[in-house]
């Protein structure tokens, strides 16, 4: 009865708004669900389980990657039930296909993914890599959940800066937000945007950015298309960029900065098609 208790007070504690968003933080060695993790190793990608800090809300799960990239991650649901607590990001093919369970079909490389943040200095961007050690964070607001990665003494421009990615998750949302903070007010040029690969439908203009296609076979044996998109203020970002391997904007001078995601995925009921995805973004 004790052990019954105990799964679900984590249940509760780790969902919010009558089980509208989750969100999961652990070490792999001991599989415990824990608010944060600090540690003087910038690195620690394959101990922290699905590699960092995850949030999710009836549409989608994102993480943040525990090392120096800043990139954030899509898992890709096709439907409206939570499933972070239950899959851990990893659902079997069988879950898949029985159960509708959602699949991690996105692949980042070397960028920063979806909607990751890095600095830029004027001529090159700047990977997060924290001088002075990493936090990772998530917990539940009044509207939803939220997941945190600090990385602290990055250097940039001459000086060390720490750098916050936070996204909240709000409940029945498509969207989920990104905010960046330097977090002692000092003003540094931050580099987002969303990847493509080759085949994917790319569109975007001064305010969003649409993604549509299947990722490289390499992520997924059983590979669907999935759409990422962002949406953004041009007085924040004012020029966006297409790169080899991403559409990329880089902000003015500031302290903090904020995007929203929208992901959908060829298997849900409604974003379903690139059609369908695009029309959502350009509205």
């Amino acid at each position: 009865m004790k052990k019954l208790y105990a799964i679900i007070f984590l249940l509760f504690s780790c969902c919010s708004s009558y089980g509208q968003t989750a969100r999961s933080l652990f070490w792999r060695s001991d599989s415990l669900q824990v608010q944060e993790i600090a540690s003087d190793g910038p690195d620690q990608y394959k101990k922290v389980g699905h590699h960092g800090p995850a949030v999710e809300n009836s549409h989608m799960a994102l993480r943040i990657y525990f090392n120096d990239s800043g990139a954030i991650d899509l898992y890709s649901k096709s439907g409206r039930g939570m499933e972070l607590l239950e899959y851990l990001w990893y659902p079997t093919y069988g879950q898949r296909d029985t159960l509708s369970a959602g699949c991690d079909e996105y692949k980042v490389g070397k960028t920063v993914g979806f909607g990751g943040i890095a600095l830029w200095d004027g001529e090159k961007e700047v990977k997060l890599e924290a001088t002075k050690g990493r936090t990772a964070r998530v917990g539940d607001t009044k509207n939803g959940s939220f997941a945190e990665m600090i990385a602290y003494g990055v250097p940039y421009m001459d000086d060390f800066v720490d750098i916050s990615i936070r996204i909240d998750m709000v409940a029945k949302s498509r969207e989920a937000a990104v905010t960046a903070s330097e977090l002692s007010g000092k003003k540094v040029r931050f580099l987002t945007g969303v990847n493509f690969h080759p085949g994917q439908r790319v569109n975007y203009n001064e305010s969003y950015i649409s993604v549509w296609g299947v990722h490289p076979a390499d992520v997924s044996s059983l590979p669907v298309a999935v759409g990422a998109g962002m949406f953004y203020k041009k007085k924040d970002f004012p020029d966006a960029e297409k790169t080899d391997d991403m559409v990329r904007i880089i902000s003015c001078p500031c302290s903090k900065v904020r995007t929203r995601l929208v992901a959908a995925s060829v298997k849900e009921a409604e974003l379903n098609s690139a059609k369908r995805f695009e029309a959502y973004m350009a509205r």
